[in-house]
């Protein structure tokens, strides 16, 4: 980094601040403050307000490599959770006005009203290659419009931050108490609807749930009862349910296993129908004696190919996970059935002769756009075979 570098440019009212001492200058946008995180990128051109919104951004700052982000507004329908968990954003080029018939708001002041503190104006490219080629990075991310930043403060904090390994985040954006669901998936000119006639009655751990995986599961005739995170086995079990839903969410699924694990081990004994997404995938595997580890950099975006083995499909799947479970490890009687065509890490297990089974991606955000819904479809059909033996 030369000096140069370190100099604002003159109109300069942000900074990001790396731990490896890289700083990118800008025009902040949204909310005025400071943020530290995990920079990550994704590549996704649609969806920013799904992402942004999504729980499992907690404790990061992204970096989307689209540069048109703005171009479809915002609106109060397409949210992942009620208020965002993502530490704040970074932009390549000033927000776009938006163009949309659904917009009801710019982003601008949705950002600043959900406390989204933003940086635009960065050479998101020149970014996003420091983190493929040097991994994840802790980054301190200012917007301050009278200034002057304080770089040298903003290097010490992001070296001070412990980063996501052995976080527990799910804790953070977890419910805090149980609650129904039943609101079924968007149609154009009807908005979302709901379920009127249940087939099935699901619990859904929360470990950080996107708001469109339970439409899905409600689109598939499913009652849905959500339970926090630390949830107890026995409170699960007590709700009578006809199959059990892992969510996505944040952070080590090692962490967060601490507590996790004990209720799981239960809920797999209890021959339930079980399904993972994400996090559920990955503390599924923790239960059943895999092992994860954190990923260099991650998978973030909706443009990822993943291969199922039994059919050979590929499937064009939406992503967002820096953690994975090691293929190698998994024990006997727990098959890998979806592997990534990016970097060949799992992407999906089951368990031999017993109706478990989950992916690291995310069928509910239809990036294909329909490729991954069947995964729902599975779920239902195991929970009407198990219905057939009770």
């Amino acid at each position: 980094m030369t000096d140069a570098q370190m100099m604002p440019a003159p109109q300069a009212t942000a900074a990001l601040a790396l731990a490896d001492g890289t700083v990118f200058w800008g025009s902040g946008i949204g909310a005025t403050g400071l943020r530290i995180g995990e920079v990550c990128f994704n590549t996704a051109i649609t969806g920013y307000q799904e992402i942004l919104t999504d729980p499992s951004y907690a404790g990061q700052i992204i970096t989307f490599t689209f540069p048109h982000i703005g171009n479809v507004g915002t609106n109060d329908e397409d949210i992942e959770s009620p208020m965002p968990a993502a530490r704040g954003l970074v932009l390549r080029a000033d927000i776009t006005e938006p163009s949309n018939f659904r917009a009801a708001r710019h982003l601008g002041p949705w950002l600043e009203s959900h406390g989204l503190v933003g940086i635009s104006g960065v050479d998101t490219r020149r970014l996003t290659r420091i983190l493929r080629e040097r991994g994840a990075q802790t980054g301190a991310l200012c917007h301050d419009p009278k200034g002057p930043i304080d770089l040298p403060g903003l290097f010490a904090r992001a070296r001070q931050w412990p980063g996501l390994e052995g976080m527990d985040l799910a804790k953070e954006v977890t419910c805090r108490e149980s609650y129904e669901w039943r609101e079924t998936r968007w149609r154009l000119g009807e908005g979302y609807g709901t379920l009127e006639q249940p087939r099935h009655h699901v619990v859904a751990v929360d470990y950080g749930a996107k708001r469109n995986i339970l439409r899905c599961l409600a689109s598939q005739a499913c009652r849905v009862t959500v339970v926090p995170a630390d949830a107890k086995a026995e409170t699960i079990l007590a709700h009578e349910p006809d199959g059990i839903f892992l969510s996505n969410g944040p952070g080590d699924p090692a962490a967060t296993g601490e507590y996790a694990l004990a209720t799981l081990h239960k809920l797999i004994e209890s021959g339930l129908p079980l399904f993972g997404i994400c996090l559920g995938h990955q503390l599924l595997a923790l239960a059943l004696g895999a092992k994860t580890k954190k990923m260099p950099f991650g998978h973030r975006g909706a443009n990822h190919p993943v291969k199922e083995l039994a059919t050979g499909r590929v499937e064009i799947t939406s992503q967002n996970h820096g953690f994975e479970v090691l293929a190698d490890s998994l024990p006997a009687g727990v098959k890998a059935t979806h592997f990534s065509l990016f970097d060949g890490s799992l992407e999906g297990l089951e368990v031999e002769g017993r109706p478990i089974f989950s992916v690291q991606y995310h069928p509910e955000a239809s990036p294909g756009p329909q490729d991954a819904q069947h995964l729902f479809a599975r779920f239902v059909s195991l929970m009407d075979d198990h219905a057939q033996t009770r």
